[in-house]
């Protein structure tokens, strides 16, 4: 768990957290200006179009992002009313958020690979390099977590987005139970494991 680099190692949980909170800021910003691309002002009126973390901060999901190294951040809300195929923009605003984080990924795989192929390289550019891994990988992790097919996460929504429209209707119904299924594979570490072995392997790719 990424708690445990706060006794391991402060310098390097110091830096993951101020990543991870950009990275979730991000996240965010990229909802909401998806949703205001698409001709929603909502976000934009109430300020979430912006990339300030205090804008987009949720106390619960910041601090398992900070515990375990996923989370969420404060929902971006959007009125379908603005939006001209509500569902299908619905499902694009989701995505949007965990997009966001495998472009941050990217980014950092990139500078990693860029710094660890310079054979000069000493050993505080490898500790860097090792920084930027953690980063990639992290935002692997919240991408995939936020994609899991369960409210309140954005997988939900884009899921729903997929769907013809009867079983749209039967899947927005289970809405209510995601949030005991999410907190059920949280606490039992299923979620954890999974997305470890998930990051893992995109991170190989």
């Amino acid at each position: 768990m990424l708690i445990s680099l706060l006794f391991q190692n402060p310098l390097v949980f110091l830096f993951l957290a101020m990543v991870l909170i950009v990275s979730l800021a991000i996240h965010e910003f990229a909802h909401a200006y998806a949703s205001d691309k698409l001709g929603d002002p909502t976000a934009k009126s109430l300020g979430r179009l912006t990339l300030n973390p205090l804008a987009h901060l949720d106390p619960v999901g910041t601090l398992l992002m900070l515990v375990a190294g996923f989370g969420w951040g404060k929902p971006v809300p959007f009125n379908p009313m603005y939006l001209k195929n509500p569902k299908r923009d619905a499902a694009i605003i989701s995505f949007a958020g965990p997009f966001a984080n495998f472009v941050i990924a990217l980014v950092f795989i990139l500078l990693t690979k860029l710094l660890v192929s310079n054979l000069a390289s000493g050993n505080i550019v490898l500790f860097i390099a090792a920084l930027f891994k953690f980063a990639a990988y992290y935002n692997i992790i919240l991408g995939v977590f936020n994609l899991i097919p369960l409210h309140p996460l954005d997988g939900f929504k884009v899921v729903n987005g997929l769907l013809p429209g009867y079983l749209s209707v039967q899947w927005v119904q289970m809405a209510p139970y995601g949030i005991f299924v999410l907190l059920f594979l949280v606490f039992t570490n299923f979620t954890g494991n999974l997305l470890g072995v998930v990051a893992n392997s995109i991170f190989k790719l």
